[in-house]
């Protein structure tokens, strides 16, 4: 029989918290031991009880979550981290990967996503617990399990065939300067310098991402797209840029 992952949540925010519950509920193999408001609670359970996994949030009252995790590593606790956040800096998300964080999740995700950083922690984690050493082909077993993971979500953030890394970023330069203002595909191919046609590819497929919201404005004459910013989506458009 396998011993249960105890898992410590550490989020704020009652409704994201109760959320992040009921996923990991719906895991094999994993179990809730133990919910915190902030790092201060988190550290009481940790001195308390035995845990396997802690899912972090990075911005919380009172303390961040990137200084928990190092202080953490700093006084040597074994737990290992998934940062649960919507925290999305490049920066942010390197020193969380010194500090040993086993995956990074950025908010809004999807079940899909959670569920695939759980199964590969659990393959991990009962892969080496079941051993006393391992040999190099096992090591780059398991290592290759991890790199295959992050081809695969490379894959997934990939660009559609005619779309430019450079092209998005202009355009999403301009989009962000209109703020919370709807606008159409020509204001956007005037303001950037690029043409209506193209403009019009890279407005679908940040529509089909969720990162805008498009609705047709039937007015006077021919119907226009309109475009308007999904505040709740932000972080959608950045494994692209």
């Amino acid at each position: 029989m396998k011993i249960l992952i105890k898992v410590l949540i550490v989020e704020d925010d009652p409704m994201v918290a109760a959320l992040n519950k009921r996923y990991v509920e719906h895991m094999d193999d994993f179990i809730i031991a133990g919910m915190a408001k902030n790092t201060d609670e988190a550290m009481a359970h940790l001195l308390n009880e035995d845990i396997d996994l802690m899912l972090l949030d990075v911005y919380m009252p009172g303390g961040n979550g990137l200084d928990f995790l190092k202080q953490i590593r700093e006084q040597n606790k074994d737990v290992d981290v998934i940062l649960i956040t919507a925290a999305s800096e490049i920066a942010q998300v390197q020193q969380s990967l010194r500090f040993g964080a086993v995956d990074y999740l950025i908010k809004p995700f999807e079940f899909d996503r959670f569920q695939g950083a759980l199964h590969q922690y659990k393959n991990n984690h009962y892969q080496l617990n079941d051993k006393t050493q391992v040999n190099q082909k096992q090591l780059d077993q398991l290592l290759r399990k991890n790199n295959d993971r992050e081809k695969e979500q490379e894959k997934l953030n990939e660009l559609p065939k005619g779309l430019t890394k450079n092209t998005l970023l202009t355009i999403h330069e301009v989009i962000q300067s209109r703020d919370s203002e709807a606008f159409s595909t020509e204001e956007i191919a005037a303001a950037s310098n690029i043409s209506r046609v193209s403009v019009r590819k890279y407005l679908k497929f940040l529509s089909s991402i969720d990162y805008l919201e498009e609705t047709l404005d039937y007015g006077v004459g021919r119907p226009i797209y309109q475009y308007r910013i999904r505040k709740s989506n932000q972080n959608k458009i950045a494994p692209y840029l």
